[in-house]
């Protein structure tokens, strides 16, 4: 008895460690098992080819070793902008560098029902794509630091709108054309390159996203601590190396691991990403391309890809299509987008797990049209999947509620002498045929689809916002009135009372005092997990108190 009451606390109070640890990590804060990190200003890129130059006031390029300028933030405010929308996304390119600098998606609302902003270019917050040309020898091609003129806008054949923007440096006229189709947050991207001088240096296309370190902000009386969090930060996609995330916390100590250069022909992209949303460049892949990160001047980070173009001989045109991803990390969309991109919703180690759980709520909310219902019908699945190991769990519980009088003698009758205690109480166990870990096993084994659930309700998009009933306004956020924390602190005492009392009194105030450490950390959980734990607990409580009530009734017998 009281090795299983320890293992159930050590496997409570681990899972809850690890959480916290999490949350403190993907927060920029240090791991709890780790050490604090040492953070140092970054002058430099890390490239796929582990390149590193200095950084004063350019950024130096990764497969050409040439330089590309810094943003001019200045003039990138000051100047002419430019506006491309369709019906679920607002984006504003700036003349300076042709760079998109602001996109409002129109379907994502904020408390104050305002379109969210994902890129911003303020003082107070910078996150933007861009793209340029670069060359071996040095020459002012036209980047993202370039006055680009509007050429067309307007809608196309198709009546998609599209923005055509141009410059021209060194001999050399980069066109811009930027096409959205309806419902789409997918934006085409073409960059014409057209050489008009004899120039034998190959040219290479880049494209970044630039963002600061800002993490989002958090909800809950106590600031970040208890509250939920996912990561912020680049990332990358190849076909050989998969999904890689990069902290930047990792960036400032350059301590980063990013894909080798891309093969022409395989699969690969870059990303900014951020709970709920995520921006990516999507290159074609009929040429190489080179993968790069760093942090660069005013304390922005960039993630980047270079794709050569080669040799552009006078009078021709050599025309790459790229598309750039603004949107929110919906899973159907992601899916149809890119090879890999649904990675972008990440759930973490438990993804195996986690994506058919999600799945199955996808599925029953196609039939309910209720997130909040959909996660209640998802809980009564789980539990009856697990019902036999419960069952075995409460039948332990309720054969060792049966000796728990005897144990309380034996007790008393080695009180001076715990070995042999010790050895009577595994004597009793042998001849009642009760195994003191058998309610254990079914804990543990709950407790990854457990984890995998809160990282789904945590990752989902698709519940930001989402109503269930009466004060549930929004299933990702922690109930406003915390009703639904103090019916799970509840559920969980009926649960202790339901179970056999720890013979040590220390082990049976700890029992005691569980519900309330635990409903302290679900206060600041989003309402859809604690929902689910809610159900949950009283559908446990409803198969324990049944199977306690069957035994009482052989007990009396």
């Amino acid at each position: 008895m009281d090795f299983k009451k320890t293992i159930l606390w050590a496997v409570f109070s681990l899972s809850g460690l690890m959480l916290y640890n999490n949350w403190q990590v993907h927060e920029g804060k240090p791991s709890m098992f780790g050490g604090a990190p040492v953070v140092t200003p970054a002058t430099s890129d890390k490239t796929a080819t582990g390149a590193r130059v200095d950084v004063p006031t350019q950024i130096t390029g990764v497969a050409t070793g040439t330089t590309t300028p810094t943003t001019n933030i200045g003039s990138i405010e000051s100047a002419e902008k430019f506006v491309l929308q369709n019906d679920v996304l607002v984006l504003e390119i700036s003349s300076n560098g042709a760079n998109v600098i602001d996109a409002k998606l129109l379907k994502a609302l904020t408390a104050e029902q305002k379109p969210v902003e994902l890129f911003q270019h303020t003082p107070a917050h910078k996150y933007f794509a861009r793209s340029g040309l670069i060359t071996l020898n040095n020459s002012d091609l036209p980047n993202h630091t370039s006055i680009f003129k509007l050429v067309q806008s307007g809608k196309d054949g198709s009546g998609r709108p599209f923005i055509v923007l141009a410059s021209e440096r060194s001999g050399v006229r980069l066109e811009k054309t930027f096409i959205l189709n309806p419902g789409s947050y997918v934006v085409e991207v073409g960059h014409r390159v057209t050489q008009s001088t004899t120039n034998t240096n190959p040219i290479v296309l880049y494209t970044e996203i630039v963002r600061d370190g800002m993490q989002e902000q958090k909800i809950g009386p106590f600031g970040g601590a208890f509250s939920a969090s996912t990561f912020t930060g680049p990332a990358a996609y190849t076909d050989k190396e998969k999904f890689n995330k990069l902290e930047f916390t990792a960036i400032d100590k350059n301590k980063i691991t990013i894909p080798t250069q891309v093969a022409a022909g395989e699969p690969a992209w870059i990303a900014m990403v951020q709970h709920y949303f995520a921006s990516a460049w999507i290159p074609g892949d009929k040429f190489a391309r080179d993968i790069y990160a760093g942090r660069i001047d005013n304390g922005l980070y960039r993630i980047g890809m270079q794709i050569p173009l080669g040799v552009v001989a006078p009078g021709s045109v050599v025309v790459e299509k790229a598309r750039l991803f603004v949107g929110p990390q919906e899973e159907k969309v992601l899916e149809t987008i890119a090879p890999g991109f649904e990675l972008l919703k990440d759930y973490g180690y438990l993804t195996i797990i986690a994506k058919p759980i999600f799945w199955l709520l996808e599925k029953i909310h196609g039939y309910v049209g209720n997130w909040g219902w959909s996660i209640i019908l998802l809980t009564i699945l789980i539990k009856l999947v697990f019902f036999p190991l419960s069952a075995a769990s409460y039948k332990s519980m309720a054969r060792m509620k049966e000796v728990q009088p005897r144990l309380m003698v034996m007790k008393e009758q080695f009180k001076g002498d715990p070995q042999k205690l010790n050895q009577a109480m595994m004597e009793m166990y042998r001849k009642e045929k009760i195994n003191p870990l058998g309610g254990c096993l079914p804990v543990v084994i709950q407790i990854p689809v457990f984890i995998s659930l809160y990282w789904v309700l945590l990752s989902s998009v698709e519940m930001r916002g989402a109503p269930w009933v009466l004060w549930i306004h929004d299933l990702s956020v922690p109930d406003p009135y915390y009703i639904l924390p103090v019916i799970m602190a509840v559920s969980m005492f009926v649960q202790t009372k339901l179970n056999p009392t720890p013979p040590d009194p220390i082990q049976a105030k700890v029992m005691m005092y569980m519900p309330i450490v635990f409903s302290v950390m679900f206060f600041f959980f989003p309402a859809g997990l604690v929902l689910y734990w809610v159900v949950n607990n009283l559908l446990s409580i409803a198969q324990q108190w049944q199977i306690n009530k069957i035994f009482g009734k052989k007990a009396a017998k």
